[in-house]
């Protein structure tokens, strides 16, 4: 334990000092929103009993003190503020509930006018530096749709943060700072040699509480709980709360081996089953976000799924290994290949694909442009198919903008980015094969639809009375709201199992 950390102090370090974003992923709590804490009160012993002493408590219970006070100057509190409205409520007429959400068609028919009441929200979670010049490492999930982000390092001192990038598909985000001083760091470590059963630190700022630490063990590895197409997260039983989202996991050494993101929780409390993305995940997005200030994927474009035992018997394999291909999607790379549906891809250039999810994180991983060699079972016989990988679209189209794509001043904007409900979206967010509409992938930080509360993975399924099947359809109902001169646009968001008609305000730029 007197092992050095490598947490790196600037020459003008802050002192250490507490300051005061499917069946498993059902349950699966971000770990993003303040909640109220509960103080116990302490209580003296009663006349007669006796106390045990210290020192037989903590035997062979290591102390992790040492680590603490050298990593949790590098641990910062992310709090973001957030403007939304809610949607547009009517009241007054006879056998009309009050406060009932009503959509526009409904609204010219009883000819009634709903007010807009924007809002401010704000939400905390917590975060690290990575280098002496403020960069900051977090989940994506705690700044999504936020209008101002602020990080507030550990000797108390507030700093505004611009979002140098995001991705969505791992969780993460990249914030920078301007503190005009050389700032204490610490340096990601390497997650792959951490073994089920090691000791880790939790640091971060649940319920507001900064510069908290929590001490538990790596309980498994490669868990997949269905938040997204890389899921291959640390199991820990180191408690992590509301706010602790984009707080580093440490190792003993101090260093970091993973970004703790969720909890597994039937309360929205800890129970002792938090995840953490690795390091390794951690490293190659935070530097593809600081050069590019986006994440270039490899793809197929391939629908999978699992080979389950019964499916390995029908096929004719031996164990149920490999990847089947349920869909080969029309204009995507490999339909101009000879893969086919119902081919299994067993090796990806002579590694063995011994879990579904490893040929996507593979692809990704592979720059556009290079070629794969694929060992594919086909028809009782392996083949060999070679492929030519694409680059990942991002499957999103602006909303409100003109057809060219390119923003024009003289056009109304909603902030939105739509894409259109693929087979792998259906399969990542669990959308049957009859819902119809447009999934949201982003929403712009203080566009009129994050002011409307609209938030990304909401689906939208009609506009006005009508059923919504394209971007150009949305962008046709806002232009024809501007020559009506309405002042806003009746959206059906769906979002769960909830539905709701969100009257969206109309913007020119």
């Amino acid at each position: 334990m007197n092992e050095q950390s490598p947490i790196h102090q600037g020459q003008s370090a802050p002192t250490a000092r507490p300051v005061a974003r499917h069946a498993i992923a059902a349950a699966v709590a971000l770990a993003l929103a303040a909640g109220g804490v509960a103080l116990a009160e302490i209580n003296t012993p009663a006349a007669g009993s006796v106390a045990v002493p210290a020192t037989v408590a903590a035997v062979g219970l290591p102390s992790f003190a040492d680590v603490a006070e050298r990593v949790v100057p590098a641990v910062v509190n992310v709090t973001v503020t957030s403007e939304s409205s809610p949607a547009v409520m009517f009241r007054g007429h006879p056998g009309m509930q009050d406060n009932l959400p009503v959509p526009e068609f409904f609204r010219r028919f009883f000819d009634e006018r709903g007010q807009l009441a924007p809002r401010q929200t704000q939400g905390q979670g917590s975060g690290f530096l990575v280098d002496a010049e403020g960069h900051v490492v977090t989940n994506n999930h705690v700044i999504d749709g936020a209008t101002q982000v602020t990080v507030v390092l550990n000797d108390g001192s507030s700093h505004e943060a611009r979002v140098v990038g995001r991705d969505d598909k791992t969780d993460l985000a990249l914030l920078k700072i301007d503190a005009g001083r050389p700032l204490a760091y610490v340096e990601l470590g390497d997650s792959g040699k951490a073994r089920v059963g090691d000791w880790v630190l939790a640091v971060g700022n649940p319920f507001g509480l900064g510069g908290s630490v929590n001490a538990g063990i790596i309980s498994a590895r490669g868990r997949d709980i269905h938040s997204g197409p890389y899921d291959d997260y640390l199991q820990i039983d180191a408690p992590i709360n509301r706010g602790n989202s984009g707080g580093p996991l440490f190792d003993t050494s101090g260093r970091v081996i993973g970004v703790n993101t969720a909890i597994y929780s039937p309360t929205g409390g800890s129970v002792g089953i938090g995840f953490a993305i690795p390091a390794e995940t951690v490293r190659q997005v935070v530097a593809e976000l600081k050069t590019t200030g986006r994440v270039a994927r490899g793809w197929l474009g391939v629908q999978i799924q699992a080979v389950t035992p019964e499916l390995a018997a029908g096929l004719g394999l031996d164990r149920p290994d490999g990847v089947l291909i349920a869909e080969v999607l029309a204009d995507g790379p490999a339909s101009k290949s000879n893969l086919r549906a119902g081919d299994v891809i067993l090796s990806l250039n002579g590694q063995p694909l011994e879990n579904y999810r490893d040929l996507p994180k593979r692809v990704a991983a592979t720059p556009a442009g290079s070629r794969l060699n694929l060992e594919v079972w086909r028809n009782g016989k392996p083949w060999q198919v070679a492929i030519t990988v694409g680059q990942m679209p991002d499957d999103t189209q602006q909303a409100a903008l003109p057809a060219g794509g390119a923003p024009d001043a003289s056009q109304p904007r909603l902030g939105l980015a739509l894409a259109p409900l693929t087979p792998e979206l259906r399969l990542q967010n669990g959308l049957d094969a009859n819902r119809e509409g447009l999934y949201v992938t982003q929403v712009e930080p203080g566009s009129p639809a994050a002011r409307a509360g609209i938030e990304a993975g909401s689906l939208i399924s009609m506009v006005g009375a009508d059923p919504l099947t394209s971007p150009e359809q949305l962008q046709a109902a806002v232009r024809k709201a501007v020559e009506d001169k309405r002042t806003a646009v009746i959206l059906r968001v769906e979002r769960g199992d909830k539905a709701l008609f969100v009257a969206v305000p109309v913007e020119q730029r």
